[in-house]
């Protein structure tokens, strides 16, 4: 299963209830660049200057990096969060599936409108120290600026700044969004509402998949 949708739909959370609820293996290609980023690796500090730029990483870099789990996988049961991002990625990975290594069922495309994409994003601030997430107006920490669980300094990414947002979603628009005819025309597309509760939006995928 592949789960799409543009930055701040909540690909993350429901990536996370659904590997849950089938046992999947989660890929996710933004956890794998902010970890090669975190590392400071070669890769990892060019992937960081696309994306403070609320540029796309290079398709080969993704590729690489979703092969690389798959085959640590199994390759049997698993849930891609935002890959494919482009035509040309969706296209490798069909390539691959033809030579039997990988094949989708089931694409999961969340929609949520611009204006809340925005207000998602620009709020979203996180640990310098230990990681922790939180949000200035969902989930905001007890003192600003600082970290509820080690009181380390609480920063905003980059790439969440409104220029870079809005930046990004020009992005999907540009090239992402295209991915929804090609896999509807596959017969195997899932649009679903992303507003709400996150488990409403779970429970709203579930029946999309038929359970």
């Amino acid at each position: 299963m592949a789960l799409l949708g543009p930055p701040g739909c909540g690909k993350g959370t429901q990536g996370a209830a659904l590997r849950e609820r089938f046992g999947s293996a989660h890929v996710s290609t933004g956890e794998l660049l902010r970890a090669a980023v975190k590392d400071g690796s070669e890769l990892g500090l060019a992937a960081a200057a696309v994306m403070a730029e609320g540029k796309l990483v290079p398709d080969d870099l993704v590729l690489g990096l979703v092969e690389e789990q798959l085959n640590g996988h199994g390759r049997d049961n698993y849930l891609l969060d935002g890959f494919p991002r482009t035509l040309a990625q969706a296209s490798a990975f069909d390539t691959a599936s033809d030579s039997g290594s990988y094949e989708l069922d089931h694409v999961v495309a969340l929609d949520v409108p611009e204006a809340e994409l925005v207000r998602r994003l620009c709020g979203r601030r996180s640990c310098v120290d230990c990681g922790r997430s939180y949000h200035l107006e969902f989930r905001p920490p007890s003192r600003e600026a600082v970290c509820d669980a080690c009181e380390g300094t609480l920063e905003q990414r980059a790439d969440d700044v409104e220029e870079s947002v809005r930046a990004r979603l020009g992005i999907y628009r540009d090239q992402t969004a295209p991915l929804l005819g090609f896999y509807g025309e596959k017969g195997i597309l899932n649009k679903i509402d992303g507003t709400g509760n996150p488990s409403e939006v779970t429970a709203r995928i579930l029946e999309a998949l038929g359970g």
